[in-house]
């Protein structure tokens, strides 16, 4: 049998050794740096601070999810670490005789030695933002490392403390990505892959930027990374003109803008019979990310290659201003959301988009009025009316996102009349594609007809509004439009 009280000495021993080399030893310009850098991950505090950073100064979704991960990861080792296993292990701390005292906190902890909860919380974060973003992880790993370092060098926690802190916060992150899955996990949208033209550098490709949506830096970033191609700026009132234009004398048709100006260009693009290359330059830029683009390098290197996948497009009829067709690529809506929407545009300039929705959602559902309308074939009253392109599925605890756009189907939800629309409003928020109670019910369908709507009557799609017609006709172009993406999506970016 083993001598396990011999192996676990030895451990101890070494444990100990390392302990005192690290915490006796002079390391040039530590001193002035690793006991702040451990006093400022005390709470968290150094990891919200990074996060908030990355969020900002990446200004996309893939840096925002790297940050909410971060911290996501960072809120499960946490509480595992102080609310179970210290408890549980009661290790005292080192004796701090051997550490020089101008490098010893101000302040010794007095919880138990083992493990390192800072140490788990820089580990948690970096694992976390590495599993989204890996250009940021790199960012973030050696100041979490630093951090890790620092409790032995500070004297406060033995090598093996920082170890299995460390261990439990890759655990803890790895954890978070099984319930909430990151976008190299999921299945790549957008199926199945089509030929386009492969435009090195831009050559043949026209792209129509929207001064409103604010993307000039980004149009200038375009630019850059496609000499060759003919960037073109125009106001909201010339968009539809100057897309329909450049549509017809192009090879590919790139549009800079959000979900509303890109729904415009897939309209154009769709008639012209050219693809379409998407570079989200909007507030939330839905139809991009469930596609898988999040910067100007996926779309460039996507035209590069001449990698590109055919998606359908939802589509109403009749369409708006006398067309015979009106298209959607993410959401159309009938009910209180237009009202929602016409509220949000007209006070997002003077506070912002999203305390824009939130004043908009609660003035609407405060003097919101039901919808009453043929579905079917049957009379309904209705709170409100969804109908997205595809079906929408839940990444994790959340719903809102697309795995495959191309499936043929219309996620169809509706919001039954009655007391309370905003409870009514939630529950159906919370539930599931196919799930059907008193205030709600939800189908997968390829056809809806909506008739009996009262003059005045409002529809939104994709963030547009527009007066509805009195009957209407809800259905899919299956694999109309083709637009570049690249078949390996990268999580390298920032």
């Amino acid at each position: 049998m083993a001598d396990t009280s011999g192996l676990a000495g030895l451990l101890t021993d070494l444990d100990q050794r390392a302990f005192r080399f690290a915490a006796s030893r002079h390391w040039p310009g530590a001193e002035p740096v690793l006991p702040r850098l451990s006093g400022a991950a005390n709470h968290g505090l150094l990891w919200c601070g990074a996060a908030a950073g990355i969020a900002v100064l990446g200004r996309g979704a893939r840096s925002r999810r790297a940050a909410a991960r971060g911290l996501a990861s960072l809120a499960l080792a946490s509480a595992a670490v102080n609310t179970v296993i210290k408890h549980a292990a009661r290790r005292e701390r080192p004796v701090v005789d051997i550490v020089p005292v101008i490098r010893r906190l101000k302040r010794q902890p007095v919880t138990t030695s083992f493990p390192s909860g800072h140490a788990a919380s820089a580990a948690a974060f970096a694992a976390g933002v590495a599993l989204e973003s890996t250009g940021w992880g790199a960012v973030a790993a050696p100041v979490a490392a630093s951090v890790a370092f620092s409790r032995v060098y500070t004297g406060v926690h033995y090598p093996s403390d920082v170890l299995a802190g460390a261990a439990l916060g890759v655990g803890a992150a790895l954890a978070v990505r099984g319930i909430v899955p990151t976008r190299s996990q999921m299945p790549s949208p957008g199926r199945p892959f089509a030929e386009a033209p492969r435009l090195p550098g831009g050559e043949g490709v026209v792209v129509v930027v929207n001064r409103a949506s604010g993307s000039s830096e980004l149009a200038t970033l375009v630019a850059d990374a496609l000499p060759g191609a003919d960037v073109v700026r125009c106001a909201p009132g010339e968009l539809a003109a100057t897309l329909d234009e450049a549509a017809g004398r192009c090879r590919a048709l790139g549009v800079v803008g959000g979900d509303g100006t890109v729904n415009r260009a897939a309209a154009a693009a769709v008639r012209h019979r050219v693809p379409l290359a998407v570079f989200p330059g909007g507030t939330l830029n839905h139809f991009a990310y469930d596609l898988g683009i999040e910067s100007v390098h996926d779309t460039c290197r996507a035209l590069a290659e001449g990698e590109a996948v055919r998606v359908d497009l939802g589509r109403f009829t009749p369409g708006p201003d006398g067309a015979p067709h009106g298209y959607f690529l993410n959401t159309f809506s009938l009910g209180v959301y237009p009202d929602l929407v016409r509220v949000r545009e007209r006070w997002a300039p003077r506070i912002g988009g999203w305390p824009a929705g939130v004043l908009a959602a609660l003035r609407t559902l405060h003097r919101g009025r039901r919808l009453e309308a043929e579905f079917d074939g049957r009379r309904r009253s209705l709170w409100l009316l969804f109908a997205g392109n595809n079906i929408y599925q839940r990444m994790g605890p959340t719903p809102g996102h697309r795995h495959d756009l191309a499936d043929g189907l219309l996620d169809v939800r509706i919001v039954h009349g009655g007391r309370l629309p905003g409870l009514r409003l939630l529950a159906a928020a919370l539930a599931g594609p196919l799930s059907r109670s008193p205030v709600h019910a939800a189908e997968r369908m390829r056809r809806v007809r909506i008739g009996s709507l009262a003059h005045g009557t409002s529809l939104a799609y994709d963030g547009e509004v527009r007066l509805a017609p009195p009957e209407l006709v809800l259905d899919k172009a299956v694999e109309a439009l083709t637009v570049y993406r690249p078949q390996v999506l990268s999580a390298t970016a920032f």
